[in-house]
């Protein structure tokens, strides 16, 4: 009890002393250590003491039963509560017990091993505190099985993006891969291929509008193909044309001057038929070796008229032919030696040996579309049905000229080739027949007002 005498005599010489606690004490028989609690007591009922120190207040605490409490408080499997008092004394401690004061250093770094300690100061206990020891590996074993556990996930989620990103790439990069070796093979000219369509995304909207655009350029390619070849056809009918009257005419200016001389015989013979049947044949003659591919409707007219006064003469009036086309439409232009070869065709297969009387009638109009119709009517002996459906079978074919029984290359199916090769298939050549009452031409021309 020195110890304690020693704190009471230091303590009761302290004026405004306060409750204090003793250093710890040890037993000498027993060993047990304990501390006393220290407060003076003060006079607080009035009288000669009042507010004055009358004594002291002691009260002493067993260690033990801190210390039981302590050891029954556990943070980690290896973590060390500790409580001390002012003096830096170990109180009670689950680890520490009994080893006098507390050493931050050596308890912080034990063994090599990083330690966390926290002290929390005691208010209510004036300089007392709490320490706890904490190994940072026990603070961190949890973590490390969550740095695992993030790593694997990590791992996991960076293989799912990279088999996710190789997907969505080869379903990108595929079908772009596949669509340049199909342009390639188009682009060598492969004829008819096609870009395969892989998807139905953006390139597979691509791919299809690829497609189409190649079956429009083939269609435009075949369309000027086409037009091309009915060009050179149009140009190669019309040099050989040009090629068969110099050949059959030989020389057309002595040919016409020669005509000119025999009408002009004729008439100082007085021989009036012989003058008009050579001014005629000149006058068509001339027409006909014109280098103009379109001409007017009057001099086609005109043309007609010269060759019905030949044949008037010939059979003497049996034939005559009437024209009935506006003056509005006589200046229009179609195609030079149209009419011509109609009528020729309507006086010798038509008319043939009808008696006197019959003729052939031209007429012209428009129609709702503004075309140009020109109608040939005889009244023959008309077509009969089987005769009539090969007419116009070939006249659908386009055939070459057919033998109109004068030795004309010019016939229906020349004429109607002509025709569609100029202005395309909407105008050509019909034919309309009853046998025994005459046959009607009829040509649909658009209506072109300029060359």
């Amino acid at each position: 009890m020195n110890a304690f005498d020693d704190f009471m005599r230091q303590y009761s010489q302290q004026p405004e002393a306060s409750g204090s606690f003793t250093p710890l004490l040890r037993h000498d028989k027993t060993e047990a250590t304990y501390f006393f609690y220290v407060a003076p007591i003060i006079e607080s009922i009035g009288g000669v003491h009042f507010l004055q120190k009358t004594g002291y207040c002691s009260v002493m605490v067993n260690t033990s039963k801190l210390q039981e409490l302590v050891e029954n408080t556990e943070l980690t499997p290896n973590s060390t509560l500790s409580i001390l008092n002012a003096r830096n004394e170990i109180i009670a401690s689950s680890r520490l017990a009994g080893q006098g004061e507390f050493d931050d250093k050596s308890s912080a770094a034990e063994d090599d091993e990083k330690v966390i300690l926290q002290r929390t100061e005691l208010k209510l206990a004036d300089g007392w505190s709490i320490v706890s020891r904490i190994p940072v590996r026990e603070l961190t074993t949890d973590m490390q099985a969550i740095k695992q556990v993030s790593m694997i996930a990590g791992v996991g989620m960076t293989l799912s993006m990279l088999l996710l990103g190789y997907y969505f790439l080869n379903s990108l990069t595929r079908p772009v891969i596949g669509l340049v070796a199909d342009m390639r093979k188009i682009g060598g000219r492969e004829l008819g291929h096609r870009v395969k369509v892989r998807s139905t995304n953006e390139v597979g909207a691509l791919a299809y509008d690829i497609n189409r655009m190649i079956e429009n350029m083939e269609h435009m390619t075949r369309d000027i193909l086409h037009a091309q070849a009915q060009l050179y056809e149009l140009k190669l009918s019309k040099k050989q044309a040009e090629f068969s009257a110099l050949q059959s005419q030989i020389n057309p200016h002595f040919l016409y001057n020669t005509l000119n001389c025999i009408s002009s015989i004729g008439l100082e013979y007085g021989s009036r038929e012989i003058a008009q049947i050579t001014s005629c044949m000149s006058r068509i003659f001339r027409y006909s070796i014109q280098q103009d591919e379109l001409v007017s409707i009057h001099e086609e007219a005109q043309c007609a008229r010269d060759y019905m006064q030949i044949i008037s003469i010939r059979y003497e009036n049996r034939y005559a032919m009437e024209v009935q086309v506006d003056e509005a439409l006589m200046e229009l232009k179609t195609p030079k030696m149209i009419l011509q070869p109609l009528v020729e065709n309507a006086v010798y297969h038509g008319l043939g040996s009808k008696a006197s009387g019959e003729g052939v009638l031209v007429s012209g109009s428009l129609n709702e579309r503004g075309d140009i119709v020109l109608r040939i009517i005889d009244t023959g002996r008309g077509i009969d049905a089987e005769r009539l459906a090969s007419l116009r079978a070939k006249l659908e074919a386009a055939t070459e000229a057919m033998d109109n029984g004068a030795g004309s290359s010019i016939g229906l199916s020349n004429i109607h080739a002509r025709i569609r090769l100029l202005f395309g298939e909407a105008y050509g050549v019909r034919i309309e027949s009853v046998p025994g009452a005459g046959t009607t031409v009829t040509v649909v021309l658009p209506g072109f007002q300029h060359d």
